[in-house]
């Protein structure tokens, strides 16, 4: 099964042992599903985890565990088609992935931008939480 984890869902793991997040990334480490990615992706976790909100919470060295893990064992997609369906245009990337991946998931917890959309094509968009719950955690 191929998941797209939204950047803010794999960040969000190493806020919390236990989490949904923190589940799931050890749910892909353990081989349970397969991550769907792509530079564009890579690329906003690096700017992301420079916020200054951000890198109170995370360490460098796990935000390079995160890259490092996501080049070894991620499907990386190097063509995306284009795609315009969120209310948020930076968030069509996402989408984006989950075509180009033929993704079964979008798992995000952006609520008001790509959890407003369901569904795109045949990709359900859930919440973490949601996620884990059809996981059997």
């Amino acid at each position: 099964m191929r998941v797209v984890l939204d950047t803010n869902v794999l960040l969000s793991a190493f806020f919390k042992v236990d989490s949904p997040p923190y589940k799931l990334v050890q749910a892909w480490m353990d081989g349970r599903f397969d991550v769907v990615t792509g530079a564009e992706q890579i690329e906003e976790i690096v700017r992301v985890a420079r916020y200054p909100h951000i890198r109170q919470l995370l360490e460098p060295a796990e935000v390079g565990w995160l890259i490092n893990r996501l080049r070894e064992r991620a499907l990386i997609m190097k063509r995306l088609p284009k795609v315009d369906v969120s209310s948020d245009p930076a968030d069509n990337f996402l989408f984006a992935l989950a075509q180009a991946g033929d993704a079964a998931y979008l798992v995000s917890g952006d609520k008001n931008g790509v959890l407003a959309m369901a569904r795109h094509g045949a990709c359900q968009v859930l919440t973490a939480r949601q996620f884990a719950a059809l996981l059997k955690f």
